[in-house]
C-alpha cells in the first residue's frame, strides 16, 4: 500500500485524465478488437496468438481471482482513495490484475511477433503503462499488476513456439487444452464450496466468464478447423478496403453480441450457458461467415493498384 500511497499522492488533474485513457488499453474491448484486426487484415497465425494468450490468461486469472478473494485496495485500507471515474469498472476482486493480464498479453503478443521496431516500442510503452495506471487511478496494488503481467508474459514466451509452429500442428492441440481447462474451471466455479463470505456477485462473474471463455474458444476450435480444410480466406487487401472490413466486421460482431442477448438469455432462463452459445456464436460469425466476403474486399484492392 506505500506505493499506492506516492501515487496518490502526486495525482494532478491532468495526469489523473491520462492514465484514466491509458487504462482502457487493457480493458476487454481493446483486445477484441486489436486480435480481430490482425485476423481479419494482418496475419491469422498472429490473431491466433494474441487471441490464445487472451484466453488462457484470462482463465488463469479468473481461477486466482476467485480462488485468493483479495479486496480492493479500498477496502483493505479505508484511509485509502480512488479516482471516482474509475470506481464503476472496478468491479470483482483485486488479485491479479485483469487489466494488467490483458495489456501485456495482447501488446506482448504482437510485441514478440512482429519486426516493426517502432510497433514494438509502442507495445512495451502500452505494456508498462497499463499496468502502472492501474496502481495510480487506486484500483489495484503493486503484487496484483506484478502477478497480472508476470502470468501474462509467461503465455506469450510459452504460447509463441505453439502457435507458430510448422503448418500450425499444434494449434489445434492448444485450443483442446483451452477447452477442456474451461470445462474444469467450469465445474470448479459451479460446484466447489466456497466459503460463506465468498462474494455472491464476485462469484456469480466467475462462473458467467467460465462459460464465455468455452463458448469464445469452441468458437475458435470450428473457425480454425473451417479455415485450414475449406475456407482459407485472405487477409490482404488495399488500406481503404481494410478500414471497410474493420468498421463493418465490428458493427457486425456487435449486433452479434447484444442482439443474441435477449432471445438466448429467455431460451435459457438466464442461465449463462445462454452466454456461452453467444460467445460461441459470435466467433462464429466473425471467424467464418464474415471472412466469406473477404476474397471480394481482396479483389477490390486489385482493382484499384
Amino acid at each position: 500500500m506505500e506505493f499506492l500511497y506516492f501515487l496518490e499522492s502526486v495525482r494532478v488533474p491532468g495526469l489523473n485524465e491520462f492514465m484514466l485513457a491509458v487504462t482502457y488499453f487493457g480493458d476487454e474491448l481493446a483486445f477484441l478488437v486489436t486480435a480481430l484486426i490482425l485476423f481479419w487484415c494482418v496475419d491469422k497465425r498472429q490473431g491466433y496468438y494474441v487471441l490464445a494468450v487472451g484466453f488462457f490468461g484470462t482463465l488463469s486469472n479468473q481461477f486466482l481471482k476467485i480462488t485468493c478473494r483479495v479486496p480492493r485496495p479500498w477496502v483493505q485500507d479505508p484511509e485509502f482513495t480512488i479516482l471516482e471515474q474509475a470506481r464503476e469498472a472496478a468491479t470483482g476482486y483485486s488479485f491479479p490484475s485483469g487489466h494488467s493480464s490483458n495489456a501485456v498479453g495482447t501488446f506482448g503478443a504482437i510485441a514478440n511477433s512482429t519486426a516493426n521496431k517502432l510497433l514494438r516500442v509502442l507495445c512495451i510503452a502500452v505494456m508498462i503503462l497499463v499496468p502502472l495506471s492501474r496502481m495510480y487511478i487506486g484500483v489495484h496494488t503493486l503484487s496484483d499488476v506484478l502477478v497480472g503481467a508476470g502470468m501474462a508474459m509467461a503465455l506469450v514466451f510459452l504460447l509463441k513456439p505453439v502457435v507458430f509452429s510448422k503448418d500450425g500442428k499444434y494449434i489445434l492441440p492448444m485450443l483442446l487444452a483451452g477447452v477442456a481447462a474451461c470445462v474444469a474451471y467450469i465445474a470448479y466455479v459451479e460446484f466447489f464450496p466456497f466459503p460463506a463470505d465468498t462474494d455472491p456477485a464476485n462469484l456469480a462473474s466467475a462462473v458467467k466468464n467460465g462459460y464465455t471463455l468455452l463458448g469464445a474458444l469452441l468458437g475458435m476450435l470450428v473457425v480454425h478447423y473451417v479455415d485450414e480444410t475449406k475456407l482459407h480466406f485472405p487477409v490482404k487487401a488495399v488500406w481503404w478496403a481494410q478500414i471497410l472490413k474493420v468498421v463493418i466486421g465490428l458493427g457486425l460482431a456487435l449486433a452479434v453480441k447484444e442482439g443474441l442477448k435477449a432471445p438466448l438469455d429467455a431460451i435459457f432462463g438466464g442461465h449463462y450457458l445462454g452466454r456461452g452459445i453467444r460467445y460461441f456464436l459470435l466467433v462464429i460469425m466473425a471467424g467464418i461467415v464474415w471472412p466469406l466476403s473477404f476474397p471480394w474486399f481482396s479483389r477490390l484492392g486489385k482493382k484499384k493498384q
